[in-house]
């Protein structure tokens, strides 16, 4: 027989009570998690005004659509971290699901346009058409908001605890295949760059930056499928409340906060200007 594991030293015990049943604690942690969510908002958006001035011809580019999603999701964060006692007590409860829920969908459709965009320089590279592409990005982030929206409907309708264990795996499922996604689409991008037979610096700064971003996304979306996984079936592991201060911390800085920084650093570069080439008349001889 298998022997039980071993329970949390004493003093590791009374601790994390002591910090999770603490106002000020709570306070503490969900406005420092406010605070670092207000500052990646404020760097993606001060990125949008910078692609618009140096470029503002090029329109809504995949670029600028992803860090102004950033800061759509960021921001959102922020407000909810920031006025989460309010959040609390919003009624009926399914709506705090929708709060809490719904820019984690924005986070998926958000790193999902980038692997969208390594699919379409795959397609482009072999000389295949890519216009599907989007068509399909749009018709899977159609699908999925409408799955969580039935979800959110038969929790408001029967909230049992089998409902809301299948709504969080749904979540589970959606990250584990966005992460495949990036190991897919950012692999066989970076294998294409390291075998392309031009040697050049250029070259070189995109195979890293494709790299970086691809394990970045990959292990961000693989360990929120798992504390999903952990969430859906342990009580004690329960991230839809927000009286789990050290819990929430530590998970949002790992699946959201750290790879957001970490990505918009790498994909910090803003297209060059475009120069226009003007016309000098010969000068006399």
């Amino acid at each position: 027989m298998a022997a039980a594991p071993a329970p949390m030293p004493a003093a590791v015990a009374g601790w994390w009570e002591l910090v999770n049943g603490s106002p000020a604690w709570q306070d503490g942690i969900f406005c420092s998690l406010a605070v670092l969510y207000g500052i990646i908002a404020a760097v993606s958006i001060v990125q949008v005004a910078r692609i618009q001035r140096r470029v503002p011809e090029y329109g809504w580019t995949i670029q600028k659509v992803f860090q102004f999603l950033n800061f759509v999701v960021n921001g959102a964060r922020c407000s909810i971290f920031a006025f989460r006692r309010l959040v609390q007590q919003v009624n009926p409860p399914i709506f705090q699901h929708v709060i809490l829920d719904l820019p984690g969908l924005a986070f998926f459709t958000t790193y999902a346009m980038l692997a969208l965009f390594w699919a379409e320089i795959l397609y482009q590279a072999r000389g295949l058409m890519s216009e599907k592409l989007r068509s399909g990005f749009y018709t899977i982030n159609g699908v999925v908001y409408a799955m969580q929206g039935l979800l959110w409907l038969c929790l408001w309708w029967n909230p049992n605890h089998p409902m809301l264990v299948i709504s969080k795996l749904f979540i589970a499922a959606l990250s584990f295949c966005t992460a495949l996604s990036f190991l897919l689409y950012g692999g066989r991008l970076f294998l294409m760059l390291k075998y392309f037979p031009l040697d050049s610096k250029g070259r070189q700064k995109k195979l890293r930056e494709v790299g970086r971003v691809a394990s970045i996304c990959f292990c961000c979306f693989l360990v929120r499928c798992i504390m999903m996984c952990f969430n859906a079936f342990n009580k004690e592991a329960d991230l839809d409340v927000l009286d789990h201060p050290i819990l929430n911390f530590f998970y949002y800085l790992l699946v959201e906060i750290l790879p957001s920084s970490l990505v918009l650093c790498i994909l910090r570069r803003i297209p060059a200007k475009l120069q226009i080439s003007q016309y000098h008349p010969p000068s006399s001889v």
